[in-house]
């Protein structure tokens, strides 16, 4: 026990008024020759002493208390400048130390939230992305520069109705925003289309649900990637032109050559050759036609058993788990489509065709379809580009199956993925929402 805390000065005070109060009794007990006299005297005269002596010592730890209680209060108000006088070296001392650095690290604390807050509006606010805030109301709370000078010509939107501002903009807005999913919508602004994204969220802020919009300009990034997939387009075809055109162009002066000299019999073969190499150029032609053309699908029911037993027919598979009881909304045909090229990839790749499975997961909100097999697999590189128009591995690939696939995956509403598997083989999961939008 240290004198200076607060136990050893209670300690020495008390000792101190033991100390007084036994002399005084033993000279009071001594002069009246009574020690109960003494004693009850004693008592008499210190017991107001005792009490001024009681305050006394209580008096700087209650005001300590007063000056703690009023400093918590303005914390609890936010004010985190209070700072008290501490020149005791006992426990409350420690409490005041304490204290004193609590109020430090808030008020740090504070300024660097704001500094963050700052930012965070500075960035929010300069961003070419338009972001509105709605609360569960239907008002506007938080709109950036963006959002104003795209929907209310640079005017402040908070506290404007989401509804009547939506009303009063262009009706692809209204259609997109209906859609209740990330979609693309495009609109005419000083005479010239401008392409957005709009993407919708909600999220509990303060314990209430509120929406996010956010809708970003996306004409030069579009008309960027226009172009390239042009440029890529035009490399691919001229490529298979000229790997066509000139062989032919090739065989046909040969042929002349022959024709000339009378030797008709190997005339035969060069015309076949010519042949072969039309039959291929018109295939790849059709292909690039049907992707170019694929309808909106025609969604429909359609029960799992006979869409499987279907597929049967064209390459076999084996069924892993049972199939669900609700049937399957979606487009048959481009459906079929989708699942026959993935089991010809599967057939394709290099396994055995015993091990080619498929199986029909319930995802929540989706219906999951893999296609599995035990082949090579693919490459990190190829499982980047695979999905990409054009792109192939094989010799005689159009680089469109695959393509062709997630378009109609995506037209939709799902999407298509491949992995690798453990153990060696491919996996791709085609993901069909359970109640896509007609």
């Amino acid at each position: 026990m240290r004198p200076t805390s607060l136990e050893g000065k209670l300690a020495l005070l008390l000792a101190l008024v033991a100390l007084v109060a036994a002399a005084l009794a033993a000279y009071i007990a001594r002069a009246f020759d009574s020690t109960s006299a003494g004693v009850l005297f004693a008592i008499a005269l210190l017991a107001l002493p005792l009490l001024w002596v009681a305050r006394l010592g209580a008096l700087p730890v209650t005001a300590l208390l007063r000056a703690l209680a009023g400093s918590v209060s303005a914390f609890r108000d936010g004010d985190f400048s209070i700072s008290l006088h501490n020149e005791r070296r006992d426990e409350l001392g420690d409490l005041v130390a304490a204290h004193n650095e609590l109020g430090r690290v808030l008020r740090e604390e504070r300024q660097h939230l704001f500094q963050r807050e700052l930012l965070l509006d500075t960035i929010v606010q300069h961003t070419p992305t338009a972001l509105l805030l709605v609360e569960p109301g239907g008002r506007i709370v938080y709109a950036n520069v963006a959002a104003r000078q795209l929907l209310n010509d640079g005017r402040a939107l908070a506290g404007e109705r989401f509804e009547a501002v939506v009303a009063a903009g262009p009706p692809a807005l209204a259609q997109a925003l209906a859609r209740e999913s990330d979609s693309l919508f495009t609109v005419a602004i000083d005479g010239e289309d401008e392409t957005f994204h709009v993407t919708q969220r909600e999220f509990k802020l303060q314990g209430r649900r509120h929406r996010l919009v956010l809708l970003r300009r996306l004409t030069r990034e579009l008309a960027r990637q226009e172009v390239a997939t042009w440029k890529k387009v035009i490399r691919v075809i001229s490529h298979e032109l000229n790997n066509s055109l000139a062989p032919i162009r090739s065989l046909a002066h040969s042929g002349r050559e022959l024709a000339r000299k009378g030797e008709l019999a190997r005339l035969t073969t060069a015309f076949d050759t010519i042949e072969e190499r039309t039959r291929h150029l018109e295939g790849f032609i059709q292909g690039y036609a049907r992707f170019a053309r694929l309808p909106q699908p025609r969604i429909e029911a359609v029960a799992w058993r006979d869409l499987l037993d279907g597929l049967g027919h064209h390459y076999p598979f084996r069924l892993v788990g049972d199939l669900p009881q609700p049937p399957l909304r979606a487009d048959r045909a481009q459906l079929e489509q989708v699942l026959i090229n993935l089991l010809k990839n599967a057939h394709e790749a290099g396994g055995p065709a015993d091990a080619v499975e498929m199986a029909v997961l319930d995802h929540g909100q989706d219906w999951r379809i893999e296609v599995r097999d035990r082949g090579a697999g693919m490459s990190e590189t190829v499982l980047a580009h695979a999905l990409l128009p054009f792109y192939s591995t094989k010799r005689s690939g159009s680089g469109l199956g695959l393509a062709l696939a997630r378009e109609i995956a995506e037209a939709h509403g799902g999407r298509i993925a491949l992995a690798n598997r453990e153990g060696g083989g491919l996996r791709v999961a085609l993901s069909l929402p359970k109640h896509p939008h007609a």
